[in-house]
């Protein structure tokens, strides 16, 4: 259920236009200083998934696991989508506060 609080909120987030999604415009978002958040999809290759941990520690830039790539893709009004970065610090917290009391209640910890 909070993961659909959280699928929600970032729907919120891309119709506010406070999200970029696909590799370059997140990493371009993260570089850039204005990513609050990255998510990434639970299939998203071993590739990606280690370039944007990486760059995440990197530039200090919480990352959080969530969906697939159609799920992140479908709350976007996209297609499939293996990351993006919510640029919103009070959307970030909230998408962040879904999440997080998800993985408290017995789920496994990512990003910092």
């Amino acid at each position: 259920m909070r993961q659909n609080k959280a699928m929600a909120y970032l729907g919120l987030a891309a119709r506010a236009r406070k999200v970029e999604s696909g590799e370059f415009c997140t990493e371009r978002a993260v570089k850039g200083g204005r990513a609050r958040l990255v998510l990434l999809a639970g299939d998203a290759s071993a590739n990606t998934r280690k370039r944007f941990q990486d760059m995440c520690a990197y530039y200090h830039t919480e990352w959080l696991e969530l969906g697939d790539k159609e799920s992140l893709g479908h709350a976007i009004g996209q297609g499939e989508r293996a990351s993006l970065a919510v640029t919103d610090e009070g959307l970030a917290k909230a998408i962040k506060e879904q999440l997080t009391d998800r993985i408290q209640d017995g789920g496994s910890e990512h990003g910092k």
